[in-house]
């Protein structure tokens, strides 16, 4: 039952918002109709985002295959998924009881401080809570005492890290009606404050003003599919017509199948969208429930891509000079004597392009470009910091990618290490 609840329930992030969306329905006392279209719709806002998601990464592990064999890169790939998947093997209890025990931290939090948020990426929490449990670990702390220990700080940090971009979410939005609970905070932040103090907000990347003859470029999606194309057609001839056709496309022409693949990369993009408003059109007026109810004033803190439909444009340039960041970062890595981070298209993506969203809220143009760029460096070098703290767990080949899980590591590895 405990492995019922906990993996098929609790750890199927779709169920877990639609059960936040149920309770809050039933405590405004809805009709059963709205009850059941209220969770249903909500959990179908949120698969519509996963299917989304899937597509983009499918497309992205294809050009990432593509842009290693082009270039000959060796090195680390960040991939969240992999290295909790790897974890999991040995750490998956306590990661199952800190995920439980912080989920509850994180309510109680919200009902008793002035933090009121309510963090509903239910795989970002399984995350931080496997990263917890492994970093602990390796510094001798287990049972009991690393699940109390670890619930406390997950659930502290479900609520300070919505909280410490929320201003920033406001000037986004114009309102206070969502957070962003998403452990890639540290690098919207430095977005955001970057773009303050270099960019000017008055000119946004939405009035980024294109000639009539281009005027289909103000379409997100035709323009990402550009974008992608190019990409696509740059890196494709380079990795080599024979590898694409027998490795990657099944016998499809590499030229033919790399303009399917930068299609296919914007549809992901426009379903992702579809799902985030659908998703917030239901999650935030059942959660009015919760706010009079038990959390006075709660916020539901939702993924990334909540902010992407507020500036299209700032999505695709925060992912493109992330991007760039990151192969910069390459470089560099060896000159400080780290490994190198291959950049992953994932990470790059999904968090620079909330970045160049929380730039550009805040610094127009400039700051989208700025502090993009800035989150392509952080969730390149962090995770290079963070490969010591994991490598004598077996997690050598692999690495947490967002920029929260290398601070929250290196920070609990350093006090860990002091204490003892």
């Amino acid at each position: 039952m405990f492995d019922f609840i906990m993996n098929d329930i609790l750890g199927t992030p779709a169920i877990l918002v639609g059960l936040f969306a149920l309770f809050g329905l039933l405590l405004q006392k809805k009709g059963i109709a709205d009850v059941i279209s209220g969770t249903l719709k909500t959990i179908m806002g949120f698969l519509i985002l996963n299917g989304g998601a899937s597509i983009l990464i499918g497309s992205l592990d294809i050009f990432g295959k593509m842009f290693e064999k082009a270039f000959h890169i060796q090195g680390v790939i960040p991939n969240n998924e992999a290295i909790v998947a790897i974890a999991q093997q040995t750490f998956g209890k306590e990661t199952a009881m800190i995920m439980l025990f912080g989920m509850v931290m994180n309510i109680l939090i919200a009902r008793f401080t002035p933090f009121k948020y309510i963090f509903l990426t239910g795989h970002h929490t399984l995350f931080m809570a496997c990263l917890i449990s492994a970093v602990f670990a390796t510094g001798g702390v287990t049972g009991l005492p690393l699940i109390i220990i670890g619930s406390i700080i997950l659930g502290l940090l479900m609520v300070f890290m919505p909280a410490l971009v929320q201003p920033y979410v406001r000037e986004i939005t114009g309102n206070d009606s969502i957070a962003v609970g998403h452990f890639g905070s540290f690098g919207y932040f430095v977005s955001g404050f970057i773009g303050k103090r270099v960019g000017d907000k008055s000119k946004s990347t939405e009035d980024i003003k294109v000639p009539k003859s281009l005027g289909f470029l103000r379409d997100t999606s035709v323009a990402m599919s550009l974008t992608m194309t190019i990409l696509f057609l740059v890196v494709a001839p380079i990795a080599g017509k024979g590898y694409v056709e027998s490795e990657l496309s099944g016998g499809v022409n590499f030229l033919v199948f790399s303009l399917m693949q930068a299609i296919t990369f914007a549809a992901g993009v426009y379903v992702v969208l579809a799902g985030v408003r659908m998703l917030i059109a239901e999650i935030v007026p059942a959660f009015k429930g919760i706010a009079d109810k038990v959390v006075k004033d709660a916020k539901p803190a939702l993924d990334c891509p909540a902010v992407f439909p507020f500036a299209p444009n700032a999505v695709i340039i925060g992912f493109l000079f992330s991007f760039v960041a990151g192969l910069l970062s390459m470089f560099l890595l060896p000159l400080f004597g780290l490994k190198i981070i291959v950049p992953g298209l994932i990470p790059h993506f999904f968090t620079g392009a909330a970045a160049g969203v929380f730039g550009n809220a805040t610094g127009g143009r400039r700051g989208a470009m700025i502090g993009s760029f800035a989150n392509g460096l952080l969730i390149s070098f962090l995770p290079a910091l963070l490969l010591p703290v994991l490598g004598s767990l077996g997690f050598e080949g692999t690495t947490f990618g967002d920029s929260d899980f290398g601070v929250v590591g290196i920070l609990l590895s350093f006090i860990i290490k002091l204490f003892s």
